[in-house]
């Protein structure tokens, strides 16, 4: 049975309602995911240097910082191989429950975290564990949840409303950067720096207990529960992935490339970098802030184009805008002014950034069959978000200091992850049921 037949099996009308709640379910964990994402890199950049790794450097303050931001991206890899085999062999629905109370709940434990000042190298130690626990989880998260709304979907419709998950990640951006953004202008700089950080890692028990509630009241996936009550799951999924489907794996990670690196580079990096050339904070804040708005129309759109055209084409064209305007992004940052750099960051995140995010919730749930799905997506999503958006994280710093902040290094990281990315792309074949061709069923002949 071939993937798009396996996805389709068991779905002969799609119910609108049904799906929306599936959607919003994956939604909020993949908030979730970016909610910690997102407060920790801010955290990270404003008060993190300070609070748990003091150096008269205050730029070795935030490099610490980062490299810790960048241990949870290595544990995902191993989550992913043991919730994506879960999801194989014991449902969707279980797994996606126990990773969004890991990454929530971690979130919340480092809004509790004594710092250095009070437990000394402890401190820092316990924000290490955190981060490959909520790793971990993250591993197995992003790609069950897309999964569950792509196995619901009708076949001809799925990549729009497997798009609607990804919406999760502009969402968590927003909540904790308006946070942040409210508790600077209530509060003192001294109280930011004493409690007020704590204030984003607490809240995300809220969004904990929405998405646990709205998880808990959906069914598994229907294309899951088929193969279940026919004995169809197989015993090792990953090995069978890594086995018969090791080309995809390959490609897909490659094109998983520059996403992974395009946003986290351009919302949280960036503020970095920004601070190492004085630049005005506030203008990176706020063009971020309407791009990002404006990406949460655009996610959905470029899902729907993908059903339309085919995920390639929409996929690899976000790709090549990226790696074709991250020099021009710079040197419009560079000029510090509000209309050039709202025009910059509209380019690389409402249109790149979308382009490449809201087929990858179609594209990749449609290479595998249903009983090696999930392992299948998870090795792909974490080992590119590891490749491309950790080790950005763990090196991006440094970059900035061997560089003396000019942004050339940074850009030229970009543009290398950006060609891996097209030739992986290009080699993927074509998934779109109305686009489709032979070259997918000949990808898995030769599996």
């Amino acid at each position: 049975m071939t993937s798009s037949q396996t996805v389709a099996a068991g779905i002969t009308k799609d119910s609108h309602h049904l799906i929306r709640r599936v959607a919003s379910a994956s939604a909020i964990g993949t908030a979730a995911e970016y909610y910690d994402f997102f407060a920790y890199g801010t955290a990270a950049v404003l008060f993190f240097g300070h609070l748990f790794f003091p150096s008269s450097d205050p730029l070795i303050g935030t490099l610490a910082a980062f490299a810790t931001y960048a241990v949870g991206f290595f544990a995902r890899p191993l989550g992913g191989i043991v919730f994506g085999h879960i999801g194989d062999k014991v449902g969707r629905k279980k797994a996606l429950v126990i990773t969004i109370l890991m990454v929530g709940l971690g979130t919340f434990c480092i809004g509790l975290l004594p710092t250095y000042e009070k437990i000394g190298f402890w401190a820092p130690t316990l924000l290490i564990v955190i981060r490959i626990i909520q790793g971990f989880g993250v591993g197995g998260e992003q790609a069950g949840a897309v999964l569950m709304t792509a196995e619901y979907a009708e076949p001809h419709r799925r990549g729009y409303f497997a798009s609607w998950v990804q919406i999760g990640a502009p969402v968590g951006f927003l909540l904790p950067m308006a946070l942040f953004a409210v508790l600077t202008a209530l509060l003192s700089a001294e109280e930011m720096m004493s409690w007020g950080w704590r204030i984003p890692f607490l809240l995300s028990a809220l969004l904990v207990i929405v998405g646990m509630f709205i998880r808990l009241s959906i069914d598994e996936s229907p294309v899951f529960a088929s193969i279940r009550e026919t004995k169809a799951a197989e015993s090792r999924p990953v090995v069978e992935v890594l086995r018969n489907y090791p080309g995809i794996i390959c490609c897909g990670v490659a094109a998983k490339l520059i996403e992974a690196c395009s946003f986290g580079l351009f919302t949280v990096i960036i503020l970095a970098w920004g601070k190492s050339n004085q630049l005005s904070a506030t203008t990176m804040m706020e063009t971020m802030i309407v791009a990002i708005l404006l990406e949460l129309i655009a996610i959905p759109l470029m899902g729907r184009l993908s059903d339309r055209i085919g995920r390639r084409p929409v996929y690899l064209a976000g790709a090549l805008l990226l790696t074709l305007s991250i020099f021009p992004f710079f040197i419009a940052m560079s000029q510090d002014v509000f209309w050039l750099s709202q025009l910059a960051m509209i380019v690389v995140l409402t249109l790149g950034h979308s382009m490449c995010y809201a087929p990858q919730a179609s594209w990749f749930p449609e290479l595998f069959p249903t009983h090696i799905r999930c392992s299948g997506i998870a090795l792909i999503w974490q080992t590119g978000s590891l490749i491309g958006g950790g080790i950005l994280g763990l090196t991006a710093v440094k970059i900035l200091q061997m560089t003396g902040g000019h942004y050339y290094g940074l850009a030229g990281y970009v543009v290398v992850l950006g060609l891996i990315s097209i030739w992986g792309i290009s080699r993927l074949p074509e998934t779109a049921p109305a686009k489709r061709g032979a070259e997918l069923h000949n990808w898995q002949q030769k599996a």
